[in-house]
C-alpha cells in the first residue's frame, strides 16, 4: 500500500492531535497546574523579599487560582522571611491563605538554633524541608520554572 502525500499528512496531523490531547489529558488528570514555579528567597535584604512575594502573587493575579503552583523556598539569610519576627509576616500569612506552599530549610534552622541556643519560631503553615537548596534542585527537576529576585 502506497501512501500519498495527502494521506501522509493526515496520518500526521492525527498523531500531533493525539499527542497534544493525551498531554493535555495526563496533566490536567494528574491534577497540576499548566505553570509551576520555584522561588528561591536566599537574601535578608528586605527589597529582595519583598520582591520574591510579589513575583509569587503576581503569577497568582496572572495565571489565575489553579493554573499556577508556586513555592517559595527560604534558606539561609532569607529564612527570617518565614519567621513571626518578619516585617512582611502579613503578606506571608496571605499567601499560606491562598494555598502557596512556603518550604523553610530545616539546615538553616538548625544553625540558628546552633548559635543562639533558640529555634526560630515559622509563621503558622510554613513548613521544613531538610535541605532548601535541595528543595530548589529537586522543584526543578519536576519542572518548576526557577525564579531568584
Amino acid at each position: 500500500m502506497t501512501l500519498t502525500k495527502k494521506h501522509l499528512q493526515l496520518t500526521v496531523l492525527v498523531l500531533c492531535l493525539s499527542t497534544m490531547m493525551f498531554t493535555g489529558f495526563s496533566s490536567a488528570y494528574a491534577g497540576e497546574p499548566p505553570h509551576k514555579v520555584v522561588i528561591q528567597v536566599s537574601s535578608s535584604d528586605p527589597k529582595t523579599q519583598d520582591v520574591a512575594l510579589n513575583n509569587a502573587a503576581n503569577l497568582l493575579e496572572h495565571y489565575g487560582e489553579g493554573n499556577v503552583s508556586v513555592e517559595l523556598v527560604a534558606y539561609g539569610p532569607g529564612l527570617g522571611l518565614f519567621t513571626d519576627k518578619s516585617t512582611q509576616a502579613r503578606k506571608v500569612r496571605i499567601l499560606v491563605k491562598h494555598k502557596f506552599t512556603l518550604s523553610a530549610c530545616s539546615n538553616t534552622i538548625a544553625a540558628i538554633k546552633r548559635k543562639t541556643g533558640k529555634e526560630p519560631v515559622l509563621i503558622e503553615g510554613v513548613r521544613k524541608v531538610p535541605a532548601g537548596v535541595a528543595r530548589v534542585v529537586e522543584l526543578q527537576e519536576q519542572g518548576y520554572a526557577y525564579v531568584r529576585p
